[in-house]
């Protein structure tokens, strides 16, 4: 039996940067494409990211969803979901979001432990934070498949 396999990309959305990550073709491994460099044009950036979902053959987007640490959506939860809407829009793709609390902590956590400069950290970060985002919701997906299949 042959399953259809489907990638899913992943950002985080930035006031500077937009982090992207791809998931592998089994939807079990995240990793990241790149820190994109955020130009004045929204929609520039969303044909940027489309452009990135027709080259890995994307069948859904995970957005990052800032929430403060209380639950509550701030300003930056606003703007993604704006840019979100954009997403769906330009590239007519479902866009899901995931609470990406505390991912670009554990991103630059995990960069430090490795030694990295902070000049290096910073060009990145946002890529690990897409990849952490993005490998949280694969593993919440499995779990929950896991529960539905013993269940």
């Amino acid at each position: 039996m042959i399953l259809e396999q489907k990638r899913l990309l992943a950002i985080d959305y930035g006031e500077k940067r937009i982090g992207i990550a791809v998931s592998d073709p089994t939807g079990m491994i995240a990793t990241g494409i790149e820190s994109y460099l955020r130009t004045q044009s929204v929609k520039k950036d969303v044909l940027h990211i489309k452009d990135i979902c027709r080259q890995y053959g994307i069948s859904k987007i995970i957005c990052g969803m800032p929430l403060n640490m209380d639950g509550t959506q701030g300003s930056s939860a606003l703007k993604a979901q704006a840019f979100a809407k954009r997403l769906r829009e330009l590239t007519r793709l479902d866009v899901e979001f995931f609470d990406e609390r505390l991912t670009t902590v554990t991103a630059t956590e995990y960069l430090i432990e490795a030694d990295m400069s902070r000049e290096k950290r910073r060009k990145i970060v946002d890529k690990m934070a897409a990849v952490e985002i993005l490998q949280s919701y694969l593993d919440e997906q499995q779990e929950k498949k896991g529960i539905a299949d013993n269940g």
